[in-house]
């Protein structure tokens, strides 16, 4: 048996894993879905990158958890990996669903073409928040029309520092026992069949596993089972 601590992309929270969770249940692990601060029911909580951090630092203290695999996917990538550092001998393995991955010094926005500029410039004119995207933002990625309207109904305006602040790692990712899952349509533009450029160098290292779903950037909601058997054999790897 595993703990599993799922964490959820920008604007969402804990709810994202609703068809996840009983899936893993099912199967014997315990599971911990987070919201971080200042989404969902934690709206109106101040947030930075580190106590993002935090969140997932203090919820595997909190439950005394051993064996756990932490699943981060896309904006949540970066602070699973730091954390997954700071829990110790308490991890099995960090999986990262189609997802950023920290580097030392450097935000989420870091790699944006534009340095992030018009993010930041978003955040400002939204009251330090990153505001929720139109449902127009999600078409082409697998989802029905009435999983798309969960995704808009559910989500909140995500605190802007979290996206801007840098990540604070104390060694090479490279040395975490990690499992990259690339979501890839059939059909998809090469450029979005293949693993970024720094996931692509970790995935070099022998401690790194790359898995492909043929899904959109949402799998919780288009492809809740495949993506719990895809996260079921990654915590046996």
């Amino acid at each position: 048996m595993v703990n599993f601590v799922l964490v959820a992309g920008a604007r969402l929270g804990a709810w994202a894993w609703d068809e996840v969770a009983p899936c893993l249940r099912a199967a014997g692990h315990s599971v911990y879905p987070l919201t971080l601060s200042g989404l969902a029911d934690k709206r109106g909580v101040p947030a930075g990158q580190a106590t993002h951090v935090q969140d997932i630092v203090a919820e595997v203290e909190r439950q005394d958890l051993r064996d756990v695999v932490l699943v981060g996917h896309s904006y949540s990538g970066i602070p699973v990996g730091q954390a997954a550092e700071r829990i110790g001998d308490r991890l099995a393995r960090a999986v990262f669903v189609d997802s950023n991955v920290p580097t030392d010094g450097k935000s989420f926005v870091s790699a944006w073409p534009d340095g992030g500029a018009a993010v930041k410039a978003s955040i400002a004119e939204n009251g330090g928040f990153w505001p929720l995207a139109p449902a127009s933002h999600y078409d082409g990625e697998g989802l029905t029309d009435e999983q798309i309207a969960r995704i808009v109904r559910g989500s909140t305006p995500h605190p802007g520092a979290t996206l801007t602040e840098p990540a604070v790692l104390a060694g090479p990712l490279s040395e975490l026992p990690a499992t990259y899952v690339l979501c890839a349509l059939a059909g998809a533009a090469p450029e979005d069949a293949e693993p970024d450029e720094d996931v692509a160098e970790l995935l070099g290292s022998k401690n790194w596993r790359l898995i492909t779903m043929d899904s959109g950037h949402w799998p919780m909601f288009s492809q809740p089972r495949e993506l719990a058997r895809v996260l079921l054999d990654a915590a046996v790897e």
